[in-house]
């Protein structure tokens, strides 16, 4: 815990930074994002290439609705590529996806304001089966998180694997066009991309972002691909993590099991004549935009009708953002809330807690199990602590449009970020960058990689139902003036590097790689800070 000494230290730097406003911008900003590409990219053409899109399309009763998704990397991204322009390849999910693109499966966005193109491909069942449920997210994912849940490892899901991302490969190419293009691919669904597309077009700069934890040599081995799904990441020009111990992990399962030379004082890998830099850049979200968006009309009209609706009065609001996932632990969230009834029962009707639960593929046994123990903990807690109808803690499950989560964030007194494993964590970041009055708390889980930025948290082990607990009546009872301090401190940090800080990194970085025929001596070349 920081004493309150230094967060009141943390605080005055951070009204110190609020006044230099009147000068300029304390942060980097889309602005500053859109002229760092005039200067740095030129004529080259960005693509952005993902599994999940950042806008989807919605038929409701013959009526189309668009939804801005609410992942914190399709946020994030959004924000990026609205600066610099260019195009987006990802899976079209919604269900009216279809019919909004045109003859080339495209369609502009943001709707209504269009600054870049989505192109849309289509994965029929069995891709989704194979690819994203079955190698991604039963082998992958578990393999990565290590959260004790065993991986799965079926080769006609490898197999499935290959062929999608051949295919998101196929299409980044055609639109890069035959000019100078980077392709900036996202995540462990799309590893082998780059080998793809290298066989074709050497020449393109290529990047891979892997935004979940990369786990130690000796867990990695378990892999039965694990050289394949190496070889083919070493195809890319720059791997980026969002911690340095990913990047550590990343080349010690290289030494482990490839015949490469690996550098870890510059943090490069040279396999075969090609150099891949591995780097790490912590994610940030668009601070100022959220912000702005807290203060508007709109979202505090929003709040004051979710205050209504739930009949707070003068009681105190928890707020949890999450997939039901088993990394992000919410049935050890809801044991810590079960914890603090029994603990300290002066909170019986003066605490409640929100839960928003986006069901997540559900077509996994494990990821229904979540839901159906989320569901449980929920029902017993206020089978034991409700009264009078009222319950104690609810929970949405439906994907909320990030619009629809900025009312949440303003109206919750505490925010529970308690994940298992996170690679990062956005919701930490956009929780605090929609509390511009600092009226606020965070819980945080030390096994994110946001912990290592925001130093006024409440740190809390998920593990620890005692601590969790403690935690949520630390911060409840905290004085106004330690709490403000504390959210004077997170907003200061998520404010000193956003994300335009970390996508101007990350493309400088690679954008800085000559093309083929490979580099052959010095890393790539930051942006300096002035």
């Amino acid at each position: 815990m920081r004493s309150l000494d230094h967060l009141r230290r943390l605080a005055r730097r951070a009204a110190a930074r609020a006044h230099d406003r009147q000068s300029g911008p304390p942060f980097t900003s889309r602005a500053d994002l859109e002229g760092w590409a005039r200067t740095h990219l030129k004529r080259q053409r960005l693509v952005i290439v993902s599994n999940r899109e950042p806008y989807s399309h919605l038929d409701e009763g013959g009526a189309v609705r668009w939804v801005r998704n609410a992942g914190g990397l399709t946020v994030a991204l959004d924000a990026v590529a609205r600066a610099v322009g260019g195009v987006w390849v990802a899976h079209g999910s919604g269900s009216a996806d279809r019919q909004t693109v045109d003859e080339k499966d495209h369609v502009g966005c943001p709707p209504g304001q269009p600054r870049y193109a989505l192109r849309r491909l289509w994965l029929s069942p069995d891709d989704h089966e194979r690819y994203y449920a079955g190698f991604s997210n039963s082998a992958l994912w578990p393999l990565c998180h290590i959260a004790y849940v065993r991986p799965r490892f079926e080769r006609a899901d490898w197999e499935r694997y290959q062929d999608v991302n051949r295919r998101f490969a196929e299409a980044a190419i055609e639109e890069a066009g035959t000019g100078p293009a980077l392709v900036f691919v996202q995540d462990y669904h799309l590893a082998l991309a780059a080998r793809f597309i290298k066989q074709r077009r050497p020449d393109l700069r290529v990047a891979l972002f892997w935004h979940i934890p990369w786990p130690n040599a000796e867990v990695f081995r378990r892999l039965p691909w694990r050289a394949e799904l190496l070889e083919g990441m070493l195809s890319y020009d720059l791997l980026a993590f969002h911690i340095h111990l990913h990047a550590l992990n990343f080349l010690d399962s290289v030494a482990d099991t490839l015949e490469a030379r690996v550098d870890r004082e510059r943090q490069v890998v040279t396999r075969r004549g090609h150099r891949t830099w591995v780097r790490h850049y912590p994610m940030g979200v668009d601070v100022e935009e959220i912000s702005a968006m807290a203060e508007m009309p709109e979202t505090l009209e929003g709040e004051r009708r979710l205050r209504e609706r739930l009949g707070l009065g003068e009681a105190r609001l928890g707020l949890g953002v999450d997939r039901l996932d088993y990394t992000k632990g919410v049935p050890e969230r809801l044991a810590g809330i079960e914890r603090l009834f029994e603990k300290h029962p002066e909170w019986r009707g003066r605490f409640r807690f929100l839960q928003v639960g986006v069901p997540s593929r559900i077509e996994l046994d494990e990821y229904r199990s979540v839901q159906q123990r989320a569901r449980e903990g929920v029902a017993r807690i206020n089978e034991r602590f409700g009264s009078d109808g009222v319950p104690v803690v609810e929970m949405i499950e439906e994907n909320l449009d990030f619009r629809e989560l900025l009312p949440l964030f303003r109206a919750a007194d505490l925010c529970a970020v308690t994940s298992l494993h996170d690679g990062m964590n956005l919701v930490a970041k956009e929780y605090v960058a929609a509390s511009p009055d600092l009226e606020g708390a965070l819980l945080l889980s030390p096994f994110t990689g946001a912990a290592r930025e925001l130093e006024g948290a409440w740190m809390v082990s998920p593990y620890d139902c005692e601590g969790l607990a403690d935690a949520f009546h630390d911060a409840l009872t905290a004085a106004p003036e330690a709490r403000r301090a504390r959210m004077a401190a997170l907003r200061e940090a998520a404010a000193r590097r956003t994300i335009f800080d970390w996508a101007m990194d990350v493309l400088d970085a690679v954008a800085s790689i000559p093309a083929a025929p490979p580099v052959t001596s010095g890393a790539p070349a930051r942006r300096r800070r002035h």
